[in-house]
């Protein structure tokens, strides 16, 4: 491998763990026996040199990964010979900014996100529907809508790169006014499909939204945050995937729903605009 390859792959894998610690650069350098000076030339990637093999092995030794993944030759983080967890559960808590999930997506950033979402995507929907489905979860409106606001910031970034698939007949229900949208006014269903469709041109293409068939695929809700982890949503927990095999094979999942939509994504803003023209009282079929 290139020298200038081995230290930008150092480079990254440095800046992960010190997102992923909490830790200020100080407290991190501390951690791994070097000063603050040091610790921020080598994030600036000012020179292509790596540090000494003692600093290698205390930040591999500290943050109990290996020094092949430290050092972008293996995609495994775990140390040699140690079983590590590929299976955690996390709790979903109130406060989207204060939670592993806005980490995680910080984390991701620069890469690819792809996304199956349990209803309207979090980030297109309107304050009244977070209202709405606050009431019925008996979740905090604060809470929601925060994560609402985070999700349009994130997607603003220009190194955005977010892709999102769920089945068209989620929206032909939520047009209709049927099942947990049954008590949603037809007024507020229009406007809600009115301001999804204008997010979805002001975003594309960092957001790209597709629509498959429901009655041919299935999925459970999940996130995959580029190479690093896959969380699965169950309710108020989520099922977190760290190991390479796994994600890979939900990204090949994902792609599976991409190649069967039926709405693409430049053409699902116009699909949306369309639903709000159609008149459907509520409950209607």
């Amino acid at each position: 491998m290139d020298k200038r390859d081995l230290s930008t792959i150092f480079r990254e894998r440095l800046k992960l763990l010190l997102t992923r610690s909490d830790l200020n650069q100080s407290a991190f350098a501390t951690a791994v026996g070097i000063d603050r000076s040091a610790l921020s030339q080598l994030l600036s990637g000012a020179s292509t040199r790596l540090p000494r093999a003692e600093t290698l092995l205390n930040i591999a030794a500290e943050f109990k990964v290996s020094l092949d993944w430290l050092l972008g030759l293996s995609h495994d983080e775990g140390v040699t010979g140690e079983i590590r967890e590929s299976l955690e559960i996390e709790e979903a808590p109130d406060g989207f900014d204060r939670t592993l999930l806005a980490k995680w997506h910080a984390e991701a950033a620069g890469t690819k996100i792809r996304y199956v979402p349990a209803g309207i995507p979090d980030l297109l929907r309107t304050e009244a529907l977070v209202d709405y489905e606050a009431g019925i979860a008996n979740k905090s409106r604060e809470a929601q809508a925060g994560e609402t606001q985070y999700r349009i910031d994130y997607n603003r970034r220009p190194e955005t790169d977010m892709e999102v698939c769920m089945p068209r007949h989620t929206l032909e229900i939520f047009a209709r006014g049927l099942g947990v949208w049954d008590r949603f006014p037809e007024d507020e269903r229009r406007k809600q499909l009115l301001h999804m469709a204008t997010l979805l041109d002001d975003l594309y293409p960092t957001f790209r939204l597709f629509l498959y068939d429901g009655r041919m695929r299935y999925s459970i809700p999940y996130t995959i945050f580029g190479p690093y982890r896959a969380a699965i949503y169950v309710g108020d927990m989520y099922l977190v995937l760290s190991a390479t095999q796994p994600i890979r094979t939900l990204t090949s999942h994902f792609d599976n729903l991409i190649r069967a939509a039926d709405v693409n994504a430049h053409e699902t803003a116009s699909f949306t605009q369309k639903l709000a023209g159609m008149s459907f009282p509520s409950g209607s079929v």
